[in-house]
């Protein structure tokens, strides 16, 4: 059974061995210093900061990582896709990992977008979409959307996370189910 609570500091250890493991770093080329981690997962993690970092857990083990936020509370990241599509008031986007090597390619992927995602209509009563930009060099990731029913509506231009990687992102849509 998929859960999760908020990510708390005395995660921050796990979150650090999973951002240094090699399929998650490709993609998330995150620092791995104690220092870092804190930096940018602390103000969430103390409810600070907009967004919610979500530690999955998979029978009671943690497996992943989603960040759950308003694209309203991240004004550069609402402009740069907002100047290429149209962005539906309060929607929501989403990261996402699974940190455990051994648990990729299992289906865990699609399994915590869509859990999620559906909370998200409850949690989030206002929302109306969730989109979720994906480079295109991602497949693994880009496929999981498409399984946790999330569709493919714009290739568009955004900063990558890795500088290593183009400009080139699909990004994915879903509507809130009563819309």
């Amino acid at each position: 059974m998929i859960t999760w609570r908020r990510l708390a500091e005395p995660d921050f250890p796990l979150l650090r061995r999973w951002l240094a493991q090699p399929h998650v770093a490709r993609w998330w080329n995150h620092e791995t210093s104690p220092e870092a981690v804190a930096r940018d997962f602390g103000p969430a993690a103390r409810g600070e900061e907009a967004s919610e970092d979500l530690l999955i857990l998979l029978d009671g083990e943690p497996v992943g990582l989603v960040q759950r936020y308003r694209f309203a509370d991240y004004a550069a990241d609402l402009a740069e896709l907002a100047d290429q599509v149209e962005i539906p008031p309060e929607a929501l986007s989403l990261d996402y990992l699974i940190g455990d090597p051994t648990r990729v390619g299992q289906g865990l992927g699609p399994r915590m977008i869509e859990a999620v995602v559906r909370a998200a209509w409850t949690d989030h009563p206002r929302a109306t979409a969730v989109l979720v930009p994906v480079h295109t060099g991602n497949r693994p990731s880009w496929r999981a959307l498409e399984k946790a029913g999330l569709r493919r509506i714009a290739d568009v231009s955004l900063e990558p996370d890795n500088p290593v990687d183009d400009r080139t992102h699909y990004l994915y849509r879903i509507d809130r189910p009563d819309s």
